[in-house]
C-alpha cells in the first residue's frame, strides 16, 4: 500500500508539471524560437506560406498516418521487451494489450511535448507500473532498454544514410558530421550498457538498502529486456522506417524533391534533436531540421518542410496525445481500487528462496 501511495504522489507531481506555469512558458519559448527561425534564416514568409497552402492534403494525411502507425510497432516492441524482462513471470501482474502499450507511448510523447526535461519517459514508466501492477523502477528500466535500442537503430540507419549522402553529394562534410554523431552515439550506448551489465549491481550494493533494491529493479528491467533481440530490433527498424517515410511524404506533399539519403539524415537528425530537454525539443528541432534541409533545398522551402513536419510531430502529438492522456486519466479514476497493489518480477535469487531453493 505504501508503494501505491508513492506512485499516486508521482502522478500528482507529473500532472502539476504538465499543467503548470512552466508549461505555459514552454509555448512562449516555441513562439520565440519560431521568431528566431524567421530572422536566423532571413525567410520570406509569404513564399513559405504559399508553399504550405498549396500542399497536397492526401499526401499530408499519408505522412500523418505513417507517423502514428509507427507507434503501433513501438507498442509491440515495448510489450516484447517487457515480457523478456519478466512481466509474464510476475505473480498478479497484468500484461497490457499492444494498443495500450502504444497509447502509453503516445501519452509519453505528449508529456514530453508540453513539459521540460523529458518528463514523458517517467510518465510512461508510471503508466506501465499502474496498468501492469509492477514497480516503477522496473518499468523505467524497460523504457531505458527501449531508448538504447532506439539509439542503436538510429546509429545504424544514419550511418547508411550518411554514407549514401557522401557518395551522392559534393557536400562531404555534412556526411562526415552525421557519421561522427552516429559513432559518438554508438560509443555512448555501448559503453553505458556494458558498464551497467558488468558493474551496475556491484556498485549499487554500496547504496542504502532501499536505493539498492530500486536500482536492482531498474537493472532487471533494462538488462532483462535484451533476452530477445532479433524481433524487437526488426520492429525498431520498421518504426524508424515509418518515421523516415513520414518526412518523405511531407516533402512530396509540398511538391519538393530531395534525395532519399538526405531524407534519412534529416528524419533521424530530427529524432536526435528532439531529445533536447525543452518541451518537444522546441527550438533545437526547428533550427536543426531547417539547417539540414538547406543541404538540398532553398531557405523558404526548407522552412516550409520544417513547419509542416512539426505540425505532425509536435502539434498533432499535443492534440491527439492530450486527448488520450485525458481519457486515460478518466478511465483510471473510475476503475482505481484502493486494494490494488504493485508487483514486480522477482530479483535474482528471490524465486529460489520462495520455492525453498
Amino acid at each position: 500500500m505504501a508503494n501505491n501511495g508513492g506512485e499516486q504522489n508521482l502522478t500528482s507531481t507529473l500532472r502539476k508539471r504538465i499543467f503548470s506555469l512552466p508549461t505555459l512558458v514552454s509555448f512562449g519559448v516555441a513562439i520565440i524560437f519560431l521568431f528566431f527561425l524567421a530572422t536566423r534564416f532571413d525567410l520570406d514568409w509569404g513564399q513559405t506560406w504559399e508553399s504550405i497552402r498549396s500542399m497536397d492534403p492526401w499526401q499530408y494525411l499519408l505522412a500523418l498516418s505513417l507517423y502514428y502507425a509507427s507507434f503501433y510497432f513501438r507498442g509491440i516492441r515495448w510489450m516484447i521487451l517487457s515480457r523478456s524482462a519478466g512481466l509474464n513471470d510476475t505473480p498478479g501482474a497484468k500484461t497490457p494489450t499492444v494498443l495500450q502499450f502504444s497509447q502509453m507511448i503516445v501519452m509519453g510523447w505528449f508529456v514530453n511535448s508540453v513539459a521540460w526535461l523529458r518528463a514523458g519517459d517517467f510518465y510512461r514508466a508510471y503508466a506501465l507500473s499502474d496498468k501492469a501492477r509492477t514497480s516503477f523502477s522496473w518499468s523505467l528500466g524497460t523504457i531505458f532498454a527501449e531508448r538504447i535500442m532506439d539509439m542503436a537503430t538510429v546509429m545504424l540507419i544514419i550511418v547508411v544514410g550518411a554514407l549514401a549522402f557522401v557518395a551522392t553529394s559534393d557536400l562531404n562534410s555534412a556526411g562526415v558530421l552525421a557519421l561522427g554523431i552516429a559513432v559518438g552515439l554508438a560509443v555512448l550506448v555501448i559503453s553505458a550498457l556494458v558498464l551497467m551489465k558488468l558493474y551496475g549491481v556491484r556498485l549499487a550494493s554500496r547504496l542504502p538498502k532501499r536505493l539498492e533494491e530500486k536500482y536492482q529493479r531498474f537493472h532487471l528491467g533494462t538488462v532483462g529486456s535484451f533476452k530477445q533481440l532479433p524481433i524487437p530490433f526488426v520492429l525498431s527498424i520498421i518504426g524508424w522506417t515509418l518515421e523516415i517515410a513520414r518526412l518523405y511524404f511531407v516533402v512530396k506533399a509540398l511538391g519538393f524533391e530531395i534525395g532519399i539519403p538526405l531524407v534519412i539524415i534529416v528524419a533521424l537528425g530530427h529524432a536526435m534533436l528532439s531529445t533536447v530537454p525543452t518541451p518537444g525539443g522546441v527550438g533545437a528541432v526547428e533550427t536543426g531540421v531547417t539547417s539540414l534541409l538547406l543541404l538540398g533545398m532553398t531557405r523558404h522551402d526548407a522552412a516550409a518542410v520544417a513547419i509542416v513536419d512539426r505540425s505532425i510531430t509536435y502539434l498533432s502529438v499535443i492534440i491527439i496525445g492530450g486527448i488520450l492522456f485525458f481519457l486515460w486519466q478518466v478511465a483510471r479514476s473510475r476503475s482505481n481500487r484502493p486494494s490494488d497493489t504493485r508487483r514486480t518480477p522477482p530479483l535474482p535469487g528471490e524465486q529460489a528462496r520462495a520455492d525453498g531453493g
